[in-house]
């Protein structure tokens, strides 16, 4: 009889990550290996400049200084790349149903209590009313058509007001119609807003909430996405 192992499993390690990363973006812009090779090449030209301008000009001075450049270039072409798979990301997520949820559970931080599964759906239509709860209230966010979420938005607006007198409640509706809010600007449009509440009391609201929330986990989830596959993978 096999012996069951218990070894955990093997991360990916950091240039694994890196080469998924630069799949990933790769596949939207094929000019990415020559804008990475580009950033290179311009934090090398920036340390060798260094080089012959900071004294003394010496020859070992100019190349630790482009050997410094170069490592300024690997920055710079990290930052573009994570920008673009960033870009890529929100591109393939935006219009599939669950991208909020997604978006919710990755991009708040800490700072807000939020979950990727919606606190209330609808089934045969696939809308669905999302929840983020921080210091700048309790957000409620709508994703599908704005006019069939009527109903799903108002229920939960109701229900958060009869537990958390006193604290703001926010609408969005992501989008692209006017007035919505592009799933790009998602977790950005939340983290504006004015901090209302303080840490104590924002700690009572979420039990409460939670105490009074629905379960929706035996509603069907809605399809068209997979979180770990349309996150764009990240070096760490």
């Amino acid at each position: 009889m096999a012996s069951r192992s218990t070894a955990p499993e093997k991360r990916p390690g950091f240039f694994s990550q890196i080469r998924s990363l630069y799949t990933f973006t790769r596949s939207e812009f094929r000019w990415l290996p020559w804008a990475l090779i580009g950033a290179l090449l311009l934090g090398v030209a920036l340390g060798v400049g260094l080089g012959f301008l900071v004294p003394p000009v010496e020859i070992w001075s100019v190349i630790l200084w482009g050997v410094s450049g170069l490592l300024m270039g690997f920055l710079f072409a990290m930052i573009l790349l994570t920008r673009l798979s960033t870009r890529v990301m929100y591109k393939k997520l935006d219009g599939m149903p669950g991208a909020t949820g997604h978006i919710l559970s990755t991009g708040l931080g800490r700072s807000w209590v939020t979950s990727d599964m919606p606190v209330g759906v609808n089934p045969r239509t696939q809308d669905a009313v999302y929840r983020a709860v921080g210091r700048g209230g309790v957000v409620i966010i709508g994703e599908g058509a704005r006019g069939r979420l009527t109903r799903l938005v108002n229920d939960e607006r109701k229900k958060v007001a009869r537990v958390a007198s006193g604290i703001n409640i926010e609408v969005l509706y992501v989008g692209e119609g006017e007035g919505d809010v592009h799933i790009s600007k998602l977790a950005k449009t939340i983290k504006a807003l004015p901090k209302t509440v303080d840490r104590a009391t924002l700690a009572a609201v979420v039990k409460r909430i939670d105490s009074v929330s629905q379960s929706v986990t035996s509603l069907p989830i809605p399809k068209g996405i997979d979180p770990t596959r349309a996150r764009a993978p990240r070096p760490r």
